[in-house]
């Protein structure tokens, strides 16, 4: 088959609305990471989030879809415009079942689902919107960038917190094979509301830093935990053929290789096991037809919690030796996108690829016991042909993908 190749990028981030917003941001490393600011944090452990903030969905979106939909996937269609109008996609010219959706979701509409739970608490069941039934659940972004585009070809969702944005880009690259022309995909998610915070907070996992500059340090000695954000991207993903057929406006890149694995069994290996990890790692370079040689860089996890950043540096390590391999954790200025940071890590490499530029992570001094060559400070210029992109969810989901330069 031909490869699958990214043709449009759209991205909503707490440091950028547009593709180009985020990707100055990213390399001026300019953080969106502040004190929550939609509620009232001061009572929960954790108060510090990746928002973001200046939205008005009015600007972007018809307002009958305002009060039938979550704020996440609000930002979900205004990335999937972004994502078609970049790719040049008139899809009223192309087969009715041509286009697919597949997106990733790690908690649906957990802010819509919060708001009518209080209109029932306080007010009674007459008050709770019939948008509701539709708008909490984990398939909705697809079905409302299905609905409003008219894209009626093979459509899913996958959930595996951080590992599902990338196992929704693969979902799509095997869509592909099946003749379909196109397919939108990738994540955008987030639930910086009370109920979604207890969620997030329960984990144990977040940083409770009050200062930002502190508080979400992978790979550093003082590194204790993480800062959860909102946003991701969407791609569309097109056979090259079909892509160069049409007259596609660019190729960002290739996605290359993928694969996933789980995690052993709670109680049955070490906290600091690699095995999994390594393993997807492996045999996405595998999918690829590529040797670790072909890596010009890592785009890490980054989970910012020892023991998950020590199986990380060991997994990289035992794949790729010691060579002086860069790593880039953009994440560091957005958070923890959930479902969205596998996606926008996957839209940071194309840029970078395009540009050959990585750009810096911020706030970590990353130990040397790690042994990785984290970017700090300033953007590296460099020129590369493939990257990995490493993503891991909640529960042992591993992820890895390889995303190659457009030439």
């Amino acid at each position: 088959m031909n490869a699958a190749v990214v043709t449009g990028i759209g991205v909503v981030a707490p440091n950028g609305l547009s593709t180009e917003e985020y990707w100055s941001a990213a390399l001026a490393g300019r953080s969106g990471i502040g004190r929550i600011t939609r509620f009232d944090p001061e009572r929960y452990r954790a108060t510090l989030a990746g928002e973001i903030r200046g939205f008005d969905p009015a600007a972007h979106l018809p307002s009958r879809l305002i009060p039938q939909t979550d704020h996440s996937t609000r930002l979900s269609l205004v990335a999937a415009d972004q994502a078609i109008r970049d790719a040049g996609l008139d899809t009223g010219q192309l087969p009715e079942y041509g286009v697919g959706v597949v997106t990733a979701n790690s908690a649906g509409g957990f802010e819509f689902g919060h708001q009518e739970l209080d209109n029932l608490w306080r007010q009674g069941p007459e008050y709770v919107s019939a948008y509701q039934s539709f708008a909490w659940f984990y398939a909705v972004n697809t079905g409302q960038i299905s609905i409003r585009h008219g894209l009626r070809g093979p459509s899913g969702v996958l959930v595996a917190d951080e590992a599902g944005g990338l196992d929704a880009l693969a979902q799509a690259r095997r869509l592909l094979r099946r003749d379909l022309n196109a397919v939108v995909t990738g994540a955008v998610d987030g639930s910086l509301c009370p109920w979604g915070w207890i969620a997030q907070t329960a984990t144990g996992q977040l940083s409770a830093a009050q200062d930002p500059a502190l508080a979400y340090r992978p790979f550093d000695e003082e590194a204790a935990g993480f800062v959860p954000g909102e946003g991701g991207a969407i791609l569309v993903v097109e056979d090259e053929a079909a892509a160069r057929k049409r007259h596609a406006p660019q190729v960002h890149g290739r996605l290359l290789g993928y694969a996933a694995t789980f995690d052993p069994k709670p109680g049955t290996a070490p906290a600091d096991d690699t095995s999994a990890l390594r393993g997807a790692i492996e045999l996405a370079l595998a999918d690829a037809g590529a040797a670790p040689d072909d890596i010009d860089a890592v785009f890490a996890d980054a989970a910012g919690i020892p023991h998950l950043d020590r199986a990380e540096a060991a997994a990289l390590t035992a794949v790729f030796g010691e060579r002086e391999l860069p790593v880039a954790i953009p994440k560091t200025l957005t958070g923890r996108l959930c479902a969205g940071a596998g996606p926008l890590d996957v839209a940071t490499a194309l840029l970078a690829l395009r540009d050959g530029v990585l750009p810096p992570a911020a706030h970590t001094r990353p130990s040397p016991r790690y042994g990785l060559q984290v970017i700090v400070d300033r953007p590296l210029e460099l020129r590369m042909g493939a990257v990995l992109v490493v993503a891991r969810g909640l529960g042992g989901f591993n992820s890895a993908m390889v995303v190659g330069a457009s030439h």
